[in-house]
């Protein structure tokens, strides 16, 4: 599909643009781009508002490690600690407080998108504790919890798709709970999550509920070329993720888009399809293209979630070649030869699986040790 609108624009600083911008023309041909960030000063500031009017941001995510990186090195939440802590409140209540300040806010700022595409678009996402991965019932309570204290219906609470976060995912979506299954690093994982999808959906027909209740799904990219760059230096760089999403990306149109009896049944009775989320898309390879993941993973429904660097090097320069097949094109003979090298993805998959979780894990702990420290001190 070749792009052929010749539009002039005008970013907020004045800059000139005599053609579509590469965020719109991505936004164009179906692909929804959100924000990997969120801090009180890109609010504050008016940066969320202008990624929104000039970068067709339509949506934003949120970690654990993002919001360390946020609250830690900042006395923008000071006044907010200082608050919270005058009240009583103390470790996550504390943390969760800040945290929804943030996102309620960043949630008001898309509702309009969220309205507009009639809850297709226009989310905000949120993480549940790292200390919950191994509990299915403590997450789905929390989850069901945040979402009803949060307020919003455009905000998405983040489980992880794991052992045990996939029955939770599934009674949550029960409960009518809306999910973005967060690290998920193969096609396995990814089906895994799309079954608890449809059993909660299901779940909820038979009882008689409505099916408006959305899940994304959040597929992880970059961290595959880091490992297999830790691992085997010598391996093709920067190709395993791009095949890893390939093979996802044909295995949703198989299950959403092929006339399967079972997807089939819950669209006829309003269920929306889960979409993919593109995740961890900023190029961690020096010697690599800026934009090379964002442009590899060009594809209509599917979602790509941008750090802020990712995002204003893709507006600057950023070009669409082609969109990804939906049959997943060479991703098979991709796998296949860096099998052929020694790489086992289902080992491997499961392994970033862990290691992402504790890594939010470890991130969530620090961030309650600043928090603590900062009470301290203000108070």
């Amino acid at each position: 599909m070749e792009h052929t609108r010749d539009i002039s624009q005008t970013s907020a600083d004045g800059h000139a643009y005599p053609h579509a911008r590469p965020t719109q023309h991505l936004h164009e041909l179906g692909q929804s781009l959100w924000l990997d960030s969120i801090s009180r000063k890109l609010l504050e500031s008016g940066g969320l508002q202008r990624y929104i009017d000039d970068f067709s941001v339509t949506g934003l995510t949120s970690n654990p490690t993002i919001f360390e990186k946020a609250i830690k090195d900042s006395d923008d939440y000071d006044a907010s600690i200082r608050k919270h802590h005058a009240a009583g409140k103390s470790g996550e209540e504390l943390l969760f407080e800040l945290v929804l300040e943030d996102l309620t806010r960043a949630a008001d700022l898309f509702r309009p998108v969220h309205e507009a595409t009639r809850g297709v678009d226009g989310w905000v996402s949120l993480e549940l504790s790292p200390k919950l991965v191994d509990d299915t019932s403590g997450s789905v309570e929390a989850a069901v919890t945040l979402h009803r204290r949060a307020g919003r219906p455009n905000l998405f609470i983040k489980i992880p798709g794991t052992t045990a976060g996939i029955p939770a995912i599934e009674e949550a979506i029960f409960r009518g709970v809306p999910i973005n299954v967060t690290l998920l690093f193969s096609r396995e994982q990814y089906l895994a999550a799309s079954e608890a999808y449809m059993r909660g959906l299901e779940r909820r027909l038979d009882a008689g509920l409505s099916l408006k209740v959305a899940l994304v799904a959040s597929l992880f990219i970059s961290r595959w070329d880091v490992a297999l760059a830790k691992d085997m230096p010598d391996a093709p760089p920067e190709r395993l993720g791009i095949a890893i999403a390939k093979q996802a990306y044909r295995a949703y149109h198989h299950l959403y888009n092929l006339p399967i009896a079972r997807w089939q049944r819950l669209a006829a009775a309003g269920a929306r399809k889960q979409r993919l989320l593109w995740a961890s898309t900023g190029t961690k390879d020096p010697k690599a293209s800026d934009t090379l993941y964002v442009e590899a993973l060009a594809a209509p429904e599917t979602i790509d979630t941008l750090p802020e660097k990712t995002l204003e090097a893709f507006d600057d320069h950023g070009e669409v070649h082609g969109l990804m097949p939906e049959d997943g094109g060479d991703a098979e003979q991709q796998l296949a030869d860096f099998k052929a090298l020694g790489v086992r993805p289902g080992a491997l998959a499961a392994r970033l699986q862990e290691e992402g979780a504790k890594a939010f894990e470890d991130s969530w702990s620090e961030l309650l040790q600043s928090i603590a420290a900062k009470s301290a001190r203000l108070s």
